[in-house]
């Protein structure tokens, strides 16, 4: 088999590495391994390597990229694949929506350095379905353009992948671009839905098979009895916005109104979009128990598998999970990638961004 080293910027807890390793078993011709990534949360760095395989202290790298040297990371290792979800906030739907003027906005930049430096056969990068309309959907061809310039030019398919329509309990919706070098003449597709007609439902997700007592990152969050009080009278699906609260328990903040504030889960729906930033109030809640959901649950929604154990404080980890990119729909990704080399037909569609 041949091998394809991968390496990551802004790598996260190891969403699309966990979900490149679970791709090699559908491929005969190539298998994917990790060669380098960067993080800048040190939690965050522990975890990926705590569970990817082929990570070590040597290769997985906490800086912030703006720091870290391509010559550096080239001599840990080259690379055939390069994946990166570079930080969403300015392309967000929630907030002010700088877009590509704003403090985050920039940072897909740093890799073009890494695609010029290593001219790797593909590229994966991630990002809120928000970067579409930023900066009036000027900064969306602004990032399309420069990828496709770097190294030695790519053919790029940028692809809205609903994720619940992919197996993931969860309505994550995400703008991936996938990048194949021109001179290898191919062309990715988007891969087909999975679940278009049966939905995994959040209920299904957290319970089947339950969770067992003492798992890790299962912890109970405390909740104030205000929070307690709040949720009786809020039911599966409604928020604090449509629930039909006394008067004593509303809230009151101005502005926005952000549907996710004190949200139940639908037991029969994926759950709503799991974040991880954000005060009280969006955590996730359980459909019926009057409480937030645990890590553990909340990692089952972006369907990392129960052995994975995250690093880090309670918070630490709340963030990583809300973070990462479903490990099942990196998977499908990655598995679309290897066909694509390997000159396979599947099942796909055209891409809804071209």
């Amino acid at each position: 088999m041949k091998k394809l080293r991968i390496g990551e910027l802004f790598c996260g807890p190891g969403g699309i590495a966990l979900g490149a390793e679970l791709a090699n078993k559908a491929s005969r011709q190539y298998l994917f391994e990790h060669a380098w990534a960067v993080d800048n949360h040190s939690e965050t760095v522990e975890t990926y390597i705590a569970n990817i395989s082929g990570a070590t202290d040597q290769s997985v790298i906490c800086a912030d990229v703006r720091d870290t040297k391509v010559k550096y990371l080239a001599q840990i290792s080259g690379i055939e694949g390069f994946a990166y979800g570079f930080p969403c906030n300015d392309f967000s739907l929630v907030g002010e929506h700088k877009g590509i003027d704003g403090h985050f906005g920039p940072l897909y930049t740093f890799g073009l350095p890494v695609l010029d430096h290593f001219n790797p056969l593909f590229f994966v990068a991630e990002n809120v379905g928000g970067i579409r309309s930023a900066n009036e959907g000027k900064a969306f061809y602004k990032i399309l353009d420069d990828l496709s310039r770097a190294g030695k030019g790519y053919s790029i398919t940028p692809h809205l992948y609903k994720f619940e329509e992919y197996g993931v309990p969860q309505a994550r919706h995400r703008v991936i671009m996938v990048g194949f070098r021109k001179d290898l003449n191919l062309h990715f597709q988007p891969p087909a839905p999975t679940h278009v007609t049966r939905f995994v439902s959040s209920k299904e997700a957290i319970m089947v098979p339950p969770i067992k007592k003492g798992a890790p990152n299962h912890e109970l969050t405390k909740q104030h009895p205000r929070v307690v009080e709040r949720l009786k009278f809020i039911r599966p699906g409604e928020n604090a916005w449509t629930a039909n609260l006394p008067a004593h328990l509303r809230l009151n903040v101005a502005g926005a109104q952000i549907s996710q504030i004190y949200k139940r889960l639908d037991p029969d729906k994926p759950s709503y979009t799991v974040t991880g930033s954000g005060g009280g109030g969006t955590h996730v809640y359980h459909w019926e128990e009057n409480r937030a959901l645990t890590n553990r649950e909340r990692a089952r929604l972006q369907t990392f598998p129960d052995d994975f154990i995250f690093q880090g404080s309670k918070e630490a980890v709340r963030r990583q999970i809300g973070m990462a990119v479903p490990p099942a729909g990196a998977q499908i990704i990655f598995e679309a990638i290897a066909k694509t080399l390997e000159g396979k037909t599947y099942n796909s569609i055209k891409s809804n961004l071209e």
